[in-house]
């Protein structure tokens, strides 16, 4: 079926600039799609450092075996992404596809198989051909340029209807640095230590356990704290790449993430990740609202992230929201089964700025008109205390549509 792009699409996307030391290229193997690109190779001239978080599912996917083992050695030269077959549930069939690609694009970067890494994502259980694009690496790594961005954020699509791009700076010693990501994800999307799939290149000279603990640091509160349709993938993997071009402009080599110099660096590593996050939330499939759920006064920080996701998650909650309904019963509904310490009597619930519940109880105050009006936005807050302690958390999700049901009834057909 065909995908209109979503009603909260951005209305132009980011320029990113070129990234000193990673090269891009695109290419059409006809892995599912038909008339469009579906294979992305970044080709690092010089190893860069390379940090990783990955799906914490029981059954992930081939790519992300090879990923886990190959992140040990710190250093990474080729990334290779295929959409349109998630080669994950493919057994050593899958393992075969994913030698193959390796060693492929190891001859085409000039480099040893522990420095590539690949990602895949599309159909569960469908035997990836991965002769496909393997025989076109060695061109794309001749041909591949700077400043490929949009191009290769559009290869990895799969139901996104617009491709998911993102660019900040930073200081370093006095000097300017870049973060260049991109993202893809629009259905399966409940990360747990990742998301789909999202690849961010810097020129800064950072290394790879300084990389990796800010990763670690931000996820969290970035792809972790987005949910579509409650269900994680088998093939979640978020990357950040470092170059080191910078160093040769004068920006000093990062080895700590405590170091004070790379305070700049996290808060737009942090930005960039958010907003990546946020784009993934806003092409989810079908929807037509943004919602962001915040929870307060919960008795940590952890009951307050299980409670925001037990609201973000519900599809009585995300329905009523696509229904423009200002339901609060919903959301003492998805409050009361999330497991989590929670007082009736001392709960207060808000749509936008408009209070519809407090003291256990519809608000006296309460306004069917103002809550109406709130739920008629693209992008709605629905904000829960609960008056015990001083947890919160913040989880972003969108509305629950037919048009989900569409897109995930023809998706393998």
């Amino acid at each position: 079926m065909s995908i209109d792009i979503s009603p909260l699409a951005p209305k132009s996307y980011a320029e990113l600039p070129p990234i000193a030391g990673v090269r891009i290229e695109t290419a059409a193997a006809g892995i599912k799609y038909k008339g469009r690109t579906d294979v992305m190779l970044m080709v690092f001239d010089k190893p860069a450092a390379v940090a990783g978080v990955f799906t914490t599912s029981k059954c992930p996917s081939a790519p992300v075996d090879f990923c886990r083992t190959n992140l040990g050695g710190g250093l990474a030269r080729a990334l290779v992404v295929n959409s349109g077959n998630a080669n994950a549930f493919t057994g050593q069939k899958g393992v075969a596809a994913t030698s193959l690609t390796a060693k492929a694009a190891a001859q085409a970067a000039g480099c040893a198989e522990s420095e590539v890494f690949l990602a895949s994502t599309g159909v569960i259980g469908e035997p990836l051909d991965a002769s496909k694009f393997a025989t076109v690496l060695d061109k794309m790594a001749v041909t591949a340029s700077g400043d490929r961005w949009i191009d290769a954020a559009r290869a990895i699509m799969t139901t996104d209807t617009y491709p998911k791009v993102a660019t900040r700076t930073a200081r370093i010693d006095g000097v300017t640095v870049t973060l260049n990501g991109m993202a893809k994800g629009a259905g399966m999307i409940a990360p747990d230590m990742a998301t789909m799939l999202s690849f961010i290149v810097t020129d800064a000279d950072i290394e790879a356990p300084a990389l990796q603990a800010m990763l670690n640091r931000h996820v969290g509160a970035t792809f972790n704290a987005v949910t579509i349709d409650s269900d994680t993938s088998t093939s979640d993997t978020l990357m950040v790449f470092a170059t080191g071009a910078a160093g040769a402009k004068g920006a000093g080599v990062i080895s700590a993430a405590t170091d004070p110099r790379a305070r700049s660096f996290a808060k737009a590593l942090a930005d960039l990740m958010e907003d990546l996050a946020i784009q993934i939330v806003r092409d989810g499939e079908g929807a037509r609202k943004q919602v962001e759920i915040v929870v307060t006064g919960a008795a940590s920080a952890k009951a307050a992230g299980r409670i925001a996701r037990s609201i973000a998650n519900s599809p009585l909650v995300k329905t009523a929201v696509a229904g423009e309904d200002a339901n609060w019963g919903r959301i003492v509904m998805a409050v009361g089964k999330a497991g989590e310490k929670a007082e009736r009597d001392k709960l207060a619930i808000w749509f936008g700025d408009v209070r519809v519940a407090v003291d256990g109880e519809r608000d006296p105050a309460y306004s069917e008109a103002a809550a109406s009006d709130v739920m008629k936005q693209d992008e709605i807050t629905i904000r829960v205390d609960l008056g015990i302690g001083r947890g919160k958390a913040r989880v972003f999700t969108c509305d629950l549509t037919k048009a989900y049901v569409e897109i995930n009834g023809d998706y393998r057909s």
